[in-house]
């Protein structure tokens, strides 16, 4: 599994804030995604910090108020420019590397299922009914991408 020792369980706030930061400092730096955040969206790391930390929190402990649309944002960026099921793969595996490499517990791995769910609905709702045609199982998306790719970062 990990090839070094992670940190104790996603334990609240703070360690989500040390999640979420090194996690999109590798999105933005990534060559596939990083032009959503940092060329199509213009993420401000800062100001967005505060609201996905939210999100995060009140997904993993329901201790946060979180009461944004968390779709609309993505479905402006994928008007911008469409969203393949290749560039939710390769935030899966950004997402499960960041939280591998910081923390293994329940939470930890609450997150990283989390994370896929999020991503898949993301994807499916994207995508509308081409995913379900294309996939032809009724699930409307198969995560081939993100399966090819965290296996090769197990």
């Amino acid at each position: 599994m990990n090839h070094f020792a992670a940190e104790a369980d996603i334990r609240g706030r703070a360690d989500l804030d040390v999640v979420l930061r090194r996690f999109y400092t590798a999105a933005f730096a990534d060559s596939r995604i990083g032009p959503f955040f940092t060329e199509i969206a213009g993420t401000d790391l800062e100001a967005h910090l505060p609201r996905i930390t939210d999100f995060w929190e009140r997904a993993l402990f329901r201790s946060a108020d979180y009461r944004r649309d968390a779709f609309a944002p993505h479905a402006a960026l994928n008007s911008a420019r469409a969203m393949s099921a290749e560039d939710f793969g390769r935030w899966v595996q950004l997402w499960r590397a960041t939280i591998d490499g910081l923390h293994q517990g329940p939470n930890a791995e609450r997150a990283k299922g989390q994370g896929e769910r999020i991503a898949l609905t993301l994807h499916k709702r994207l995508a509308g009914q081409d995913a379900s045609a294309a996939s032809g199982d009724g699930l409307g998306f198969v995560p081939l991408a993100a399966l090819q790719l965290r296996s090769t970062a197990a």
